[in-house]
């Protein structure tokens, strides 16, 4: 057994693309100085929890972490999968946060991957389940991957501080992505949104919708936003309300925007047992109607939100050219360029369109291949 040789990395930004991207190219890292200024140093509760979850689906992982959390080192390991997972992925952060990474991971694993996750499901920090359903899951079928055995069942819903909710992710297993040219964003033809409620009345949603739509409904007529108003066990642990929209357009993109509205965590600066006002049902519904409206109007083929994981998607397939149009480069999409580029090589060739105010990029995949789906 030789002596493995870490990658040095440094400070806990892009923590969790970064420990992607050393597994899916099997680069061991050593990340140092994690908050080592801050009044509380060290990896915050979800970053443990993310190192620990692909200790979970992984086989020969080794992860290190020293006594203040400042210093960890991440070997990565065969990505294994399996059925019948379970992680509890804490309240610090929402189970968006996990579901990214682990749906990547999951079509480059040994077998199929089935997990249920644990904790919040909504949140204004992260993506929530609603988006990765209706505009996440969709955008991996641009690049060959089947729709049969990719699904997210949202079992209950969990807001913060307290969350809650349980989520089932199903995942297949892929030889190799194919490469796309997409860069036709077309026309947005209809709108699709769900709210949910969790122990708050059901009016709450109501009042969303009917905002939103007031809005949409100047613009285009195909205008349906569902509710789901959960009870009971279904409910979670804490009173929230939200909604998640996106527009589809002609050419099959997914554009989408947010929210959900909760007590804060105690981390976030909310503190315990004070009283807080949370935000207008009205407001919210006006607020990311016009969120989506910002997003459509910067054109390209995803939403800032899904700029990260389009590229790395690009980057990760066959060695042949994908080309994909984006609105404004995001800060999260300029970092993912960045680590693509530190991990796996691939540069990309990056345009801007004057006429459109859009970007075009352009790259040659990094050929990777799950080698242990068989070719058929």
């Amino acid at each position: 057994m030789g002596k493995v040789s870490y990658k040095k990395l440094r400070g806990s930004q892009n923590l969790r693309q970064r420990l992607l991207l050393s597994t899916l190219s099997a680069t061991p890292v050593q990340v140092e100085d994690i908050r080592a200024n801050d009044m509380m140093p060290g990896l915050r509760p979800h970053e443990v929890s993310l190192l620990r979850l692909l200790e979970k689906i992984s086989d020969d992982c080794v992860v290190k972490i020293n006594e203040t959390g400042t210093k960890f080192q991440y070997k990565p390991g065969i990505v294994m999968g399996g059925r019948h997972l379970v992680h509890d992925c804490g309240v610090s952060r929402a189970i968006g946060y996990f579901l990214e990474p682990l749906v990547v991971l999951g079509l480059f694993s040994k077998k199929p991957l089935s997990i249920r996750l644990k904790g919040i499901t909504n949140d204004s920090k992260d993506p929530c389940v609603d988006t990765f359903r209706s505009a996440t899951l969709p955008l991996l079928k641009q690049f060959g991957v089947p729709s049969e055995g990719l699904e997210l069942k949202i079992e209950s819903r969990g807001a913060p501080p307290h969350g809650g909710g349980e989520v089932l992710l199903s995942v297949p297993i892929i030889q190799s992505l194919t490469a796309v040219t997409w860069i036709d964003e077309g026309m947005v033809k209809r709108i699709r949104g769900v709210t949910f409620s969790t122990r708050v009345s059901s009016q709450f949603e109501n009042t969303m919708i009917h905002a939103a739509r007031g809005i949409f409904n100047r613009l285009l007529p195909d205008v349906h936003i569902f509710t789901d108003h959960k009870a009971g066990q279904q409910a979670g642990n804490s009173p929230g309300y939200g909604i998640s929209l996106v527009a589809e357009t002609t050419s099959g993109c997914f554009i989408t925007a947010d929210t959900a509205v909760s007590y804060a965590r105690a981390d976030d600066g909310g503190m315990e047992g004070e009283k807080q006002e949370l935000v207008p049902a009205e407001d919210v519904g006006e607020q990311i109607a016009s969120v989506l409206l910002n997003e459509i109007e910067q054109g390209g083929v995803v939403d800032t939100t899904h700029q990260g994981l389009l590229f790395l998607l690009c980057a990760l397939c066959p060695q042949d050219v994908s080309k994909i149009r984006v609105g404004k480069l995001g800060t999260h999409g300029i970092e993912t360029l960045r680590l693509i580029r530190d991990f796996l090589g691939v540069k990309f060739v990056i345009k801007p369109d004057p006429s459109t105010g859009t970007v075009i990029l352009k790259c040659v995949g990094s050929g990777l291949k799950n080698l242990s789906r068989k070719s058929s």
